[in-house]
Order: C-alpha cells, then sequence, then structure tokens
C-alpha cells in the first residue's frame, strides 16, 4: 500500500513499502545480481571475439579459443593494462569501459528496486557486493594468466582496477534510488549547486565540440580514410575488425579532440598536435587517424573560439545564480572547476602506453587541459556573469534632517497663595456684573423670554409693551360664549359684491379644523399652562 517514507536524508517520498526479506533472500539477490554482471559482460566480450574470429580471413575459429581469448579482453574492459612481451598496452580502448559501466548500473538499480532500498546506507550491500563480485574475478583471471603467458596483467592492478570500475558504476546505478544524489547536494549551497550543474553541461559541450571537430576533419580527409580501410586487405572480416577497432578507440580520439579544442593538445609518439603548434610525422594506419593535420594552417587556431563561446554561454547561464555579482563569480569558478576536473580524468584514462614502439606514448596532457579548462570558463564567463546579472538595489539616500531652532517659552509661574495675577484681576474687571439687575427675573426663564428680552433696548420698554400686549386681548371672547366677535361683524365681510374670491371648497356640517398657529383662547388647557407673565408672539 502506498504510504509515506521520510529517509535519512530528509526527504519524504511517497512510495510503495518496501516488502520484507529475510537475510537468506537477500543474500541470494546481491549473489545473482553480483554474479550476473560479471557473467553477462564476460559474454559480451566473448561474443564479440567469436564474431570477429568468424569472419577473419585466416583465423582458426573453438569455442576454448574464445572463451580464453575472452578474459585478457574483459579486463581490458574494466581498463586493466595488459603486459606483452614487447611491452605494456595502456592505451586501453573508452567504448567497452562504457558498455561494461552502463551493464553494471543497470544490474546495481534492478537489485535496488527489487529490495526495496531508500535508504543511503543500505546502497553498500549492492556496491560491496558487486564490486567484490568484478575484483574477484579480475584477480582470478590475472592471477591464472601467469608470468609465462603471451598476455600477462598484475593481480593487484587487476583487482582494484575492476573494483573501482564496476564501484564506480553500481554507485551511479543506486545513487537515484537510495537518495545519495539528495545526501551530496544537501551539503552545498544553491549557488555551488547551480556551478556544479553547469560544469557538468560545459563538459559535455566541450566534448561535442570535439566530436565535431574530428567529424569535419574526417570528411576533410576522407580519400585519405577510405584508402586506408583498403589497405587492410579488402575482406569482409579485415574491414569488420578495423571498424570495431576504431568504434572501439572513438571515445579515446574525441577526448583528443577536445584537448585539441581546448588548446593542450596531445601526442603520438614524437608527433604533437595543437592549434599553435604542429610537429609530423609516422602515425599509426587507422582510418581514425586520418581526421590529424598533414601541416600546420593559418586558420586552425580559430578552433580556440569554440572554447570561448562555451565559457560565455556558461556565464550566461550563471547570470541569476546570485543577486550579488561576486556568488555568481563564485559559481562560474566553480562551474569552470567541474569541468577541470571531469577533462583531466578523461585524458588520463584517454591515454597510454602503446607496446614501446615507434608511437608510444599517446599522450593526452591532463594537467594543461584542466587548467585550459578552468581558464576558457572562468575568464570570459566570469565577466558575463558579473555584469550580465541582476546588481543588487542601492540603499535609499539618507537625508540628514535640519535641525530646527525652537524658542523656549517661559512657563507661567504659579501665584502663591492670597496674591492673584494680572490676568485674572483684568478678567474680573472686564466681566463684572451686578447682580440686583436681575432679581426679577424667574428662576428658570425660557428660551423664548431671554430672546425676547434682547430685542429691546431698555427693560422699561419691555415692561410697556407687555401692557399694551395684554389690553388687545382683553376684549376677546372666551370659547363657547355667545359674545360676538367684533372682528367677525365687519360688515365688509357680508357684503355680497365684495371682491373676494368664493369659497370653491365644499361645505362640510363638521366645525373645521383650528389652525395649528390659532390661538387656543383663554379657556383651553393651553392656556391654562400659560405662563401669564411670558409674551405670546402677535399673529
Amino acid at each position: 500500500m502506498p504510504v509515506l517514507q521520510t529517509t535519512s536524508h530528509g526527504a519524504v517520498t511517497d512510495s510503495v513499502r518496501p516488502p520484507e526479506f529475510s537475510r537468506a533472500e537477500r543474500v541470494r539477490v546481491l549473489a545473482t545480481t553480483a554474479a550476473g554482471s560479471v557473467v553477462v559482460g564476460y559474454a559480451a566480450v566473448a561474443a564479440l571475439l567469436a564474431l570477429i574470429s568468424s569472419t577473419a580471413a585466416h583465423a582458426s575459429f573453438s569455442t576454448t579459443g574464445v572463451l580464453t581469448a575472452a578474459a585478457p579482453g574483459w579486463l581490458a574492459a574494466h581498463h586493466v593494462p595488459l603486459r606483452f612481451d614487447g611491452g605494456q598496452l595502456g592505451l586501453l580502448p573508452l567504448l567497452p569501459t562504457a558498455l561494461v559501466m552502463l551493464l553494471v548500473y543497470r544490474a546495481a538499480a534492478g537489485a535496488a528496486d527489487r529490495l526495496g532500498l531508500f535508504e543511503p546506507l543500505q546502497a553498500r550491500s549492492v556496491v560491496f557486493s558487486i564490486a567484490g563480485a568484478h575484483a574477484g574475478v579480475g584477480g582470478v583471471i590475472s592471477f591464472l594468466m601467469g608470468e609465462e603467458g603471451p598476455v600477462r596483467a598484475t593481480p593487484a592492478v587487476a583487482f582494484f582496477g575492476c573494483a573501482a570500475v564496476s564501484g564506480l558504476a553500481a554507485v551511479a546505478g543506486v545513487a537515484q534510488r537510495c537518495g545519495l544524489v539528495e545526501v551530496v547536494f544537501e551539503r552545498v549551497d544553491p549557488v555551488a549547486r547551480r556551478g556544479l550543474r553547469t560544469g557538468a553541461v560545459v563538459l559535455f559541450a566541450l566534448a561535442a565540440a570535439g566530436a565535431l571537430v574530428l567529424a569535419l576533419g574526417l570528411v576533410l580527409s576522407w580519400p585519405t580514410t577510405a584508402a586506408l580501410f583498403d589497405q587492410s586487405g579488402g575482406t569482409i572480416g579485415t574491414g569488420l575488425g578495423i571498424w570495431l577497432l576504431c568504434l572501439a578507440y572513438l571515445p579515446n580520439a574525441v577526448v583528443g579532440a577536445l584537448s585539441y579544442v581546448v588548446g593542450a593538445g596531445f601526442s603520438l609518439g614524437p608527433v604533437v598536435v595543437n592549434p599553435l603548434e604542429f610537429t609530423g610525422g609516422a602515425v599509426p594506419a587507422v582510418p581514425l587517424l586520418a581526421a590529424l593535420p598533414e601541416e600546420q594552417s593559418g586558420w586552425l587556431p580559430l578552433v580556440l573560439v569554440l572554447p570561448g563561446v562555451i565559457g560565455v554561454l556558461a556565464g550566461f547561464t550563471l547570470r541569476d545564480a546570485a543577486p550579488v555579482p561576486r556568488s555568481r563569480v563564485r559559481a562560474v569558478l566553480i562551474a569552470g572547476v567541474t569541468a577541470g576536473v571531469g577533462a583531466l580524468v578523461l585524458a588520463a584514462v584517454a591515454g597510454g602506453a602503446l607496446g614501446g614502439g615507434a608511437f608510444d606514448p599517446v599522450t593526452v596532457p591532463a594537467g594543461l587541459l584542466g587548467v585550459l579548462t578552468l581558464v576558457w570558463v572562468a575568464v570570459p564567463g566570469g565577466i558575463v556573469a558579473w555584469f550580465a546579472g541582476p546588481r543588487p538595489p542601492r540603499p535609499p539616500r539618507v537625508v540628514e534632517p535640519v535641525a530646527v531652532v525652537v524658542p523656549a517659552v517661559e512657563e507661567p509661574v504659579a501665584a502663591e497663595e492670597g496674591e492673584e495675577e494680572e490676568g485674572e484681576e483684568e478678567y474680573d474687571e472686564d466681566f463684572e456684573y451686578d447682580e440686583d439687575e436681575f432679581e426679577d427675573d424667574p428662576e428658570d426663564p425660557e428660551d423664548s423670554e431671554d430672546s425676547a428680552a434682547e430685542d429691546y433696548e431698555d427693560y422699561e420698554d419691555y415692561e410697556d409693551f407687555e401692557d399694551d400686549y395684554d389690553d388687545d386681548f382683553e376684549n376677546v371672547p372666551e370659547v363657547g360664549s355667545d359674545e360676538p366677535d367684533p372682528e367677525l361683524d365687519d360688515p365688509e365681510l357680508d357684503d355680497p359684491e365684495s371682491e373676494s374670491e368664493p369659497d370653491l371648497q365644499p361645505e362640510s356640517d363638521a366645525d373645521p379644523a383650528p389652525a395649528p398657529d390659532a390661538d387656543p383662547g383663554p379657556g383651553s388647557d393651553e392656556s391654562a399652562d400659560r405662563d401669564p407673565d411670558l409674551p405670546t408672539e402677535r399673529r
């Protein structure tokens, strides 16, 4: 069932719960994997030798002979040097080594999947079992070949050589499944991680540039290539053998072309080839070497443009690795070191001794190649990464505040007891009032009385106005009395010829509602509540 698994390196993955294996079952799986990788590799080498022997013109073919001859071929595929009576063969083909490592890679990955491994420490069992099997078989083969045979190998070199090649391939096979990649990248910061990845890409780009130069040389010298194939004898078996030999050494030729592109070059005995220097001489009659220039030419140094362009592209790739230019340059340096170390390793395994003959040794200067690779990446890449990347924002300019001098304000001194300040005395004199002036006022006057009193110049005029106002309303009849109202008996109102407009409203038996502003009269409750001393508004 799907579960969440937390590994020791902190990664949480959604995978299938690993099955439970007993110790015997685990041993059986590991032994089958290790033995299978050895047997399949040995069988592949034997099958290739059988194919060449069966197609050769005068070769004798036997199963025992093929199996016996496959032993040194299996050691050579693990990059173990072989010794002959005339010298040592150290220039071993890299394509069989790559195929053996690919085979071990697949076997290790399959074993990790079958056992359900997901922890980095669990990868030890797979790696040690495969490396141990290859090392043991290599040591046994080199021991059985003895010191008197036509082909010999040093047992110690064979033991550790086979263990190193197979162990490296096994680690690559379980790295992703057991989280080894995450463990490595957790220990480096993001800038260094970008530099490592870019360095690997740069190494691949330089190898691709070398392969392009090699292919261009073969095309331009195709007549020489065809002539070398014809000189081999013209039979199918011989042509197939020459073709397989060229194919096996093709990665070595690509590494030599890489060194040529970077500027370090290579040498075959007395022959020295690099873009700035050329020393001619005799070379082996191998069609793959037809790509070598016959003499120095003025356009050969133009190949140095290729590593420069690759370095610029590396810097452009790392222009956003960090916001600080110095950190981006550090990422470029890490990329250059990564590519330089990779080129150094490739150069170290691509050359070697060639039997002590006229073409011995074949040398690819590993140290010079590593240094030049670093320089080609660091110098143009660092310049591009410094100027092409983003820059951190400048801090805002701090404006110093201008000092403003504020005059000091003297605080008033508190007056002592029994003393009055001068301002308080003036305030009391200005706002002094006579209390006798308001003796006749009611205790709680209304707002209307205050406003009426303010409309007159003095209190006496207000008294006269109140008396006249009361006299006007003495003759008003009470509500419900039979006394006629003198204003309603005006003869002008009874005149039918009056010019007033007739009342258009229909007559109603109900009494009309009194106007809201009409005086309620002296008999109403509202009149009784009114204070007789307060003035009323004249209607």
